[in-house]
């Protein structure tokens, strides 16, 4: 019995820190795998606008024991509220289902930042070998292992390479994937600023002059909020002190939006970035390399699920990684994306038609709270 738990891997590559990679080098670690991460960055700490985590993330996140330094920060809620632009009318409230188990919040808004500090010491108490600064450059698949060349000048020789790089993976082109992401049409301005105590959920303003405007709370103190309107020209995109053209953008909504965007300064930090999409419908792997995350399936932050999904790719394939039940990588790989697919997929496939609706708003039948609605509730069945 003992022979057949034995994890299928000993040694793997992850390239990519963020919620994917960080997840799947930590969930590895603590199985006893020895976990090499390179990341392009001089720091996986995190700095950043806000999250939405929904309580399938938040499994994923206490299955490697980071939920409760996440929960010591965040803002637990369980319900979603659809409101008029002028912010006096509500046109739904959505429950949020248990997608998490019965003993975690539905939803809990978060700092992105916080998720990062916190996987990056986790990470480096399980005894990851992080390497900062490195990517790879080049790949040589032996069929029953895989070198990887690095950045450095040195190679490591595992029984798998991860692309937890992005959705714009080097990974993923390397390993010979030419599936591109695209633009959904639309951009989201983001910043963080106080929070109004009367904001005690996620809301959503519908029906005014942009897309659609919201919030959610992310701490005691502060909430993230956002503004989706058309793409506008590239040198809007990126992050620098435009509180006074978010404030000039966001007109036209009232309620707690509208007393958020007056609160702002000036020069608040905002972030303005196009909205863009991947899905790699083909198979995710190549020999023994696999991408995950958004290297494989991002999708536009309408029903915040990407941390999500991104999570709980890292979670399902360590744990297929480690359990003992596949008799070598070259099963697991396969199986992983026949089991993760159709849940990115209906995720993404909603997320999309969200954001049609919101650019042609007066499209027949369009009901994005029941959409919402639909995809939350399919997603309480486990990972």
């Amino acid at each position: 019995m003992a022979e057949s738990q034995s994890p299928t891997v000993e040694r793997v590559l992850v390239v990519g820190g963020g919620i994917a990679g960080g997840v799947l080098s930590l969930a590895l670690a603590q199985q006893g795998v020895q976990v090499v991460l390179v990341d392009l960055r001089s720091t996986l700490t995190g700095v950043g606008h806000g999250i939405t985590l929904q309580g399938n993330a938040l499994k994923a996140f206490r299955s490697v024991g980071i939920y409760d330094q996440l929960a010591e920060h965040g803002f637990p809620f369980n319900h979603l509220r659809l409101k008029t632009a002028d912010g006096g009318h509500v046109i739904a409230e959505i429950p949020t289902p248990p997608m998490g188990g019965p003993d975690l919040p539905g939803t809990m808004g978060a700092v992105r930042g916080d998720i990062a500090d916190i996987l990056a010491v986790e990470v480096e108490k399980a005894g990851v070998d992080v390497r900062l600064e490195t990517t790879l450059t080049a790949i040589d698949d032996h069929g029953d292992s895989v070198t990887v060349t690095l950045s450095d000048g040195s190679t490591e020789t595992v029984d798998l390479l991860v692309g937890a790089d992005g959705i714009r993976s080097k990974v993923r082109s390397m390993i010979g994937i030419d599936t591109e992401p695209h633009a959904v049409g639309m951009g989201i301005w983001r910043t963080v600023a106080k929070r109004p105590a009367a904001m005690d959920c996620s809301e959503l303003y519908y029906g005014g002059p942009k897309y659609k405007a919201g919030y959610t709370p992310i701490s005691e103190d502060l909430c993230y909020a956002f503004l989706l309107e058309e793409n506008l020209d590239r040198s809007f995109v990126g992050e620098g002190p435009n509180g006074a053209l978010l404030k000039e953008r966001g007109a036209g909504y009232g309620g707690i939006w509208g007393e958020v965007r007056d609160s702002l300064a000036d020069d608040a930090i905002v972030n303005y970035q196009w909205i863009e999409a991947i899905c790699v419908d083909a198979p995710w792997h190549r020999g023994r390399s696999i991408i995950i995350g958004d290297a494989a399936h991002a999708c536009p932050p309408l029903i915040a699920q990407g941390a999500a999904m991104c999570a709980e790719d890292a979670v399902v394939l360590a744990e297929m990684l480690t359990s003992g039940d596949f008799a070598s990588v070259d099963e697991v790989l396969p199986a992983f994306m026949e089991r993760r697919f159709p849940r990115v997929k209906m995720v993404l496939d909603n997320s999309l038609q969200l954001a049609e609706w919101e650019i042609h708003p007066e499209t027949p039948g369009a009901d994005p709270g029941r959409i919402m609605g639909q995809t939350l509730h399919a997603l309480v069945a486990p990972a």
